[in-house]
């Protein structure tokens, strides 16, 4: 078995790197000899959808004592905007509900009331889990 041996630029250029590379910008930075592990600053305000527009709905009943909740994810915006759906959402429905971590959680088990909702909103649901 051979090797055959090339230089460091020769490799980077194969590679596709090119010598300014090194000066990249810190966001693409991940590991650093220096400071350790380099974490990417996120804006914890945008939350993203879901790639194929469509909304999820969840019922859970899952570390709430048997008590069911519908979560509602997919929804691109920020916190405010989805604070906002969320009071129209606890509106229509006539119950308790939050945001949290991106996504709505409305309180009882009321699917079609939901459904409704967020079609009047504007936004297509699709249901999923078990």
């Amino acid at each position: 078995m051979s090797r055959k041996t090339i230089s460091l630029a020769d490799w980077q250029q194969q590679a596709g790197i090119s010598p300014e590379a090194k000066d990249s910008p810190p966001e693409q930075l991940v590991y650093s000899t220096d400071q350790g592990r380099i974490k990417a600053e996120k804006s914890d305000d945008m939350h993203a959808g879901s790639p194929d527009g469509k909304v999820r709905l969840q019922r859970q009943t899952k570390k709430r004592g048997g008590k069911a909740v519908i979560v509602i994810s997919g929804i691109a915006g920020t916190t405010e905007e989805l604070q906002a759906i969320c009071k129209q959402l606890k509106q229509f429905c006539a119950c308790g509900g939050s945001v949290k971590s991106g996504q709505i959680i409305v309180q009882n088990d009321q699917r079609d009331r939901v459904e409704a909702a967020l079609r009047q909103l504007g936004f297509n649901s699709v249901w999923s889990g078990g």
